[in-house]
């Protein structure tokens, strides 16, 4: 994983279309998906997360803010510029990562940066994109909601590093350092992969019990509907009056769409998979021979 420090920007629109690898627009919605990670006081702007809706101009808005509130802002150093921008880069033999570790990662390295501190909503208003892929941008605007400047570490590089460093660690990434995962860190995420295949298991059968019960043929809420329905069908029928013979065979046709229906749910239930997981790939050893197999359902370390 390698981070890197872009120069600083005055406004944060190009620095978010880099991020997004497209232009930033004000039709396209941006989801959590995309914004894994945002300053927590944005909670208390925005009630009822209202920006879980925003397009990526309005993000652009957002950051923005500050600058409009505080006029003609400066760095202690004399610097006017106040967006901060940083991308970390997951090294090619990464697998994907889920949408809580991104968002872990944002944090982690917002708070090494000095753009957030726990408990602090004046501080820095920033949000981390995860749109490309194996990549994670962070965007801050460096003049605070309190009209301050946010202190960052010296040596932000080396401090930003190092952090990095130890989320590989603990994620089980592949360090540039090694070229490879750490042994411990590899053994400790293959052992969190194979928890998280059982939790896998287990949802599939409960889905599986779940379809079962909706379209038990003996006491399955759809079987009770659909007696129903041919029941009133058959009263229907049996009334003198024209129109209730029509409604007598509309009510059939439903009956006959509740049984497909049901036919469609036993097989969607008999079709889901058992045993989820394709078996992993073997790592390289550094000097290029392959490395031991992995244990089954073991996860690549990263």
């Amino acid at each position: 994983m390698i981070i890197r420090i872009n120069p600083r920007a005055l406004d944060p629109t190009e620095p978010l279309a880099e991020a997004l690898g497209r232009p930033v627009s004000s039709q396209e919605g941006l989801t959590d998906h995309t914004v894994v990670a945002h300053w927590p006081g944005l909670d208390y702007y925005t009630p009822l997360d209202e920006q879980q809706i925003w397009t990526s101009t309005e993000w652009a808005e957002h950051l923005d803010d500050p600058t409009w509130q505080h006029p003609f802002p400066a760095s202690p150093e004399g610097d006017p510029r106040a967006i901060w921008h940083a991308d970390v880069r997951l090294a090619p033999g990464d697998l994907d990562l889920t949408g809580p570790e991104w968002s872990e990662i944002a944090h982690r390295i917002a708070r090494a940066a000095g753009i957030q501190r726990p408990g602090d909503h004046q501080g820095c208003r920033w949000i981390a994109i995860q749109a490309q892929p194996g990549r994670l941008d962070l965007l801050a605007n460096l003049l605070r909601v309190d009209g301050t400047w946010a202190e960052q570490p010296h040596r932000l590089l080396t401090v930003v590093t190092a952090e990095c460093r130890r989320i590989e660690a603990d994620l089980g990434l592949i360090s540039p350092r090694t070229g490879g995962p750490d042994p411990d860190s590899a053994a400790r995420f293959a052992s969190r992969y194979a928890s998280s295949q059982a939790n896998v298991s287990d949802a599939v059968t409960q889905l599986a019990g779940l379809l079962g019960q909706l379209t038990d043929e003996d006491a399955g809420p759809l079987s009770t509907v659909r007696g129903l329905v041919e029941h009133a069908a058959h009263r229907l029928g049996r009334l003198p009056h024209a129109h209730a013979h029509g409604g007598a065979h509309q009510l059939e046709l439903i009956a006959r769409r509740l049984h497909g229906i049901q036919q469609d749910l036993d097989a969607t239930a008999a079709a889901l998979p058992t045993a989820p997981a394709a078996p992993p790939r073997a790592a390289l050893a550094p000097n290029g021979a392959s490395a031991a197999p992995a244990p089954p359902g073991a996860r690549l370390a990263r």
